[in-house]
């Protein structure tokens, strides 16, 4: 037994330096007045895998072995994690090789030893007890080039910006307002579209906002020349710190996940799942919830399956988080990828037993078709997305309770009803009523009642189809009879729209114009209506 225990000690003392495991350690505290306060126990620290506590001196002690990342979950009780320079960072990386050499750089060698983290928590505010939590939720800003960057602030961070302004403007003189458009933000992948160099500018973009933010990573945002999945985020995580991290929020905690499996001797080269890793640091946090308490999960590809008939999310991976999610009764799930906008509920056939459906919340993108369409008199395009749904951002408000409520804003059309219709201008009085009115609700789900009504007469309902929405089904045929492009990228092609509702329009009426009104219930938002007009001939 001693022979064996010296043959490991002497195997450990030979092992090359980037396998060997180091301890990283550090001390907790209050950062209060432009100082370091008292030591904060009982703050969870991670190393991706493993989760561990600060002891009652503030101080934490975790291994750490070469290439992960070390961050601090934030606890609901404080408002930011500063690093040792008083950043808005709370992680640090231990690569102390540096990593594997790679287009867009990778990450930087660290220290051989890790040293010292000491990480430095902001107290937050007192606020009203009942105040909720505000959460801007971006979907694939997905930019291809610095033009697309620039899109992307003036389409959807400025306006949000000067909204926050202008709310903030209206507050009673003895309010405190903080000018914020939020709380917290997310952004759900593919925060780019392959050229890692606008990783940067994305984030300090977003950062204009003044909000914490959290991000994962999408397909697009991957080292494509990486060998394996453990080392295509690297240069993701080199601006954006751990591709799996979690936040809390005295409303609800979050986890983002990096679900995408990079496959890079395969086809298709990624596809939805988990890595063992995550699931060792799931179970590790989940362990220290309150399994009543909201829980919100952020990823990038669905977990559901579009299609069926060709899975794009693992499901061993998916069965397994749904059993490490069983005691949690109040999850949402928010997804992006698709450039669609969809609400799906898990059901026992998707592995989910719980007392209730689990809603996934599928976002929209704030690219929308990829910045690709006619641009407007601002010099940005249309960029509807594939349903029909045009580009911009969720938001998600959580009550202290855990009680929830969803909204798609429209990019710079924040009076927008949130239901887009299709009719035909002029028809003939007496012929076959065969010419639909449609009516895209955005935020639609499966049993919305959907109505409309001519005239001001009695309200009759829609029925919902699933086909593709006619307004972009005009833009592709316009784009394919131009002699000219009209745009620098074609619209894309419509798609099946999972939120669409058509009517036959009556012909019996009377020569002359007749008013159109439509109405849905939002779920959240209560009632939403918009209008439109047809004419009727005798020919």
């Amino acid at each position: 037994m001693r022979f064996l225990f010296l043959l490991l000690i002497l195997l450990i003392s030979v092992m090359p330096m980037e396998l060997r495991a180091a301890e990283g350690a550090g001390v907790i505290r209050e950062w209060v007045d432009g100082r370091a306060g008292k030591r904060v126990a009982h703050v969870l620290v991670s190393n991706g895998v493993d989760v561990v506590r600060t002891d009652g001196t503030g101080r934490y002690r975790i291994s750490l072995m070469p290439s992960q990342s070390l961050f601090v979950i934030k606890p609901a009780t404080y408002a930011a994690v500063l690093d040792g320079r008083q950043g808005e960072q709370f992680w640090r990386h231990h690569f102390p090789q540096g990593s594997p050499r790679l287009r867009y750089g990778g990450v930087d060698a660290t220290p051989k030893r890790p040293g010292q983290f000491d990480f430095f928590l902001r107290p937050r505010m007192p606020t009203a007890p009942s105040t909720a939590l505000e959460v801007l939720v971006f979907g694939d800003p997905q930019p291809k080039t610095a033009t697309h960057v620039d899109y992307y602030v003036r389409d959807i961070i400025e306006p949000i910006g000067a909204e926050a302004h202008r709310d903030a403007s209206s507050q009673a003189v003895d309010a405190a307002p903080s000018g914020h458009a939020a709380d917290l933000g997310l952004t759900l992948g593919d925060v780019v579209h392959d050229d890692l160099t606008l990783l940067s500018p994305i984030k300090q973009a977003t950062a204009q906002l003044g909000v914490p933010w959290l991000y994962a990573p999408g397909n697009h945002d991957i080292d494509f020349d990486a060998a394996s999945d453990e080392d295509s985020l690297l240069s993701y995580r080199q601006v954006f710190g751990p591709d799996t991290l979690a936040w809390e929020e005295p409303q609800a905690s979050f986890i983002m996940l990096d679900d995408v499996i990079y496959q890079p001797l395969l086809k298709p080269t990624y596809i939805g799942g988990l890595r063992e890793s995550q699931f060792a640091f799931l179970a590790a946090y989940l362990a220290t919830l309150d399994p009543s308490k909201r829980l919100v999960i952020g990823a990038h590809i669905p977990f559901f399956d579009p299609d069926p008939a060709r899975p794009s999310f693992r499901k061993s991976d998916r069965e397994r988080l749904f059993a490490l999610l069983a005691e949690f009764h109040n999850v949402l799930l928010l997804t992006a990828h698709g450039h669609v906008q969809r609400h799906y509920f898990h059901a026992s056939k998707d592995g989910w037993n719980g007392p209730q459906p689990l809603h996934e919340f599928n976002v929209g993108a704030a690219c929308g078709g990829f910045w690709t369409g006619v641009k407007d008199a601002d010099g940005i395009p249309d960029a509807l997305m594939n349903d029909g749904t045009p580009n911009g951002y969720a938001t998600l408000s959580i009550a202290e309770n855990g009680s929830y409520g969803l909204r798609w804003h429209v990019a710079r059309d924040p009076m927008h009803p949130g239901i887009a219709l299709h009719a035909p201008r002029v028809l003939r009085r007496g012929a076959w009523p065969e010419v639909g009115l449609y009516a895209n609700v955005f935020m639609g789900m499966d049993d919305s009642v959907v109505e409309f009504r001519i005239d001001g007469g009695s309200w009759q309902p829609m029925q919902r189809v699933e086909r593709a929405d006619p307004r972009l089904l005009a833009i592709n045929l316009a784009d394919d009879a131009a002699a000219q492009p009209l745009s620098d990228e074609r619209a894309p092609e419509a798609g099946i729209s999972a939120h669409l509702w058509r009517v036959f329009l009556p012909t019996d009426l009377a020569v002359g114009e007749h008013h159109v009104e439509v109405r849905s219930v939002d779920r959240w938002r209560g009632e939403l209506r918009a209008n439109t007009s047809y004419r009727l001939l005798e020919l």
